[in-house]
């Protein structure tokens, strides 16, 4: 027995999966122990870092969970419930998107319903195009399901619109099986246009291939421009699955509420096993989410607004730092710089472990897991947009920024990252 307890408890010979080893790591959320260590110290971070709205969820939300009345919080339908469903035909058919209740399968996030479109649509080995940068996670699922990432790669130089249609034909052969694109877009707030929506639609009717579109920002469009849906192209409506969440519209990214969306039958099917797999959704998370759909037209004018109000804040910040670049997005609540530092993984990690700034604004005190400590000082976090590409070596002197935080904080923010470059470059 003790000589079987010893070779259960010595794990050198025991070997960590490959997929496990392929898969990349967020981005995003990379820098977080390094974040926690400067916070244990007592150094208050403004996060630009990652997209939580620091907006409150709707009121009309909040009461619906105060006010649950259950007994039991019993399992729900798989696919959701049904009133969720119904409520969504509702709130797309304000963009022009008919649905029905049963085209629509709640998932535990929008990044299940990534996920269980890539295992339900995609085979080991196929392959789907992405234009990059491209929010990080989508490499990870395709990782999970053994599907693979091709990438076209656009530039901020052209303000990331769309590389041309040879491009993409270039990339196409027998394992391709779909393309993917996110709109507006994570992390560069792209918009895309008509013409690019229909280069697209035509490229997967000439292919069969899938169009996975992520939506989860329609709410955030600053422009003129129209808001195209993948759902709007005709001729290709089976071949659209279309990923939806509630997690930024309603800033309630903890209830873990998205939705796939699909007007393809046998794709729906399939979807419905990974779903009975997982049993349900959150049960609480519907009825937080259902009570957002309705009723919270003003709610999210004011939201849009406010927004705006930031993208403008953020975007003239920095491209008054001297050596910085950014275009200005036309949606989601997202941008990508471009910073004077060669690798900015490097300068984001210096400015949480190494930075600190103090002076007649830094705050006295700042809080940490709920505790009040003494300030020791000011940094900012985030993103290095290299982990957004998967061509090596391109977007290294680049940064993801996110526009959550209130103006004043904006402002701040960005004063210290004008600091830190000084300082960082002075060494």
């Amino acid at each position: 027995m003790a000589t079987l307890l010893l070779e259960m408890n010595n794990t050198t010979d025991l070997q960590i999966s490959q997929r496990g080893i392929d898969m990349p790591a967020s981005p995003i959320r990379k820098l977080a122990p390094l974040a926690y260590a400067a916070e244990d110290k007592g150094v208050k971070i403004y996060r630009l870092n990652i997209g939580q709205p620091d907006l409150p969820t709707p009121q009309k939300a909040l009461d619906a969970l105060k006010h649950v009345d259950r007994t039991t919080l019993e399992y729900s339908p798989s696919q959701g419930y049904r009133s969720l469903r119904k409520a969504l035909v509702n709130y797309y058919d304000r963009y022009q998107i008919k649905l029905s209740a049963d085209d629509i399968i709640i998932t535990c996030g929008g990044s299940e319903a990534v996920l269980f479109a890539f295992m339900s649509c995609l085979n080991p080995g196929d392959e789907i195009i992405v234009p990059e940068p491209a929010y990080a996670n989508y490499m990870a699922f395709a990782v999970s399901a053994g599907a693979v990432i091709r990438t076209v790669t656009t530039t901020i130089e052209e303000g990331f619109c769309l590389p041309k249609v040879e491009k993409f034909e270039e990339l196409i052969n027998e394992r391709t099986k779909a393309i993917l694109i996110c709109n507006p877009n994570n992390p560069t707030g792209y918009l895309y246009t008509q013409k690019e929506m229909n280069q697209i639609r035509d490229l997967v009717k000439k292919h069969n291939l899938y169009l996975f579109s992520d939506e989860v920002y329609r709410e955030f469009i600053y422009t003129g421009s129209p808001y195209i849906s993948a759902m709007h192209l005709e001729g290709i409506e089976q071949n659209v699955v279309l990923i939806d969440s509630v997690s930024k519209r309603y800033s309630e990214c903890g209830i873990r509420i998205g939705a796939l969306i699909t007007k393809n039958e046998a794709v729906r099917r399939i979807v419905m096993k990974f779903c009975q797999a997982r049993l349900s959704p959150p049960l609480i998370g519907q009825i937080v989410a259902e009570a957002s759909i309705e009723g919270t037209e003003a709610y999210s004018r004011e939201v849009y607004e406010e927004y705006l109000e930031r993208r403008k804040c953020l975007i003239d910040g920095v491209n008054k730092i001297p050596g910085c670049y950014t275009p200005i997005p036309m949606g989601a609540f997202y941008t990508v710089a471009k910073l004077p530092v060669e690798d900015t993984e490097k300068f984001c990690a210096w400015c949480l472990s190494d930075f600190r700034w103090k002076d007649e604004l830094t705050p006295k005190t700042t809080m940490f897991s709920g505790s009040e400590m003494e300030c020791a000082g000011e940094t900012i976090m985030m993103a290095p947009a290299s982990g957004f590409y998967t061509t090596p070596g391109v977007g290294n002197d680049q940064v993801r920024l996110a526009y959550v935080l209130c103006k004043k904080d904006l402002q701040r923010a960005l004063f210290l990252l004008e600091k830190a470059l000084e300082e960082y470059n002075s060494k």
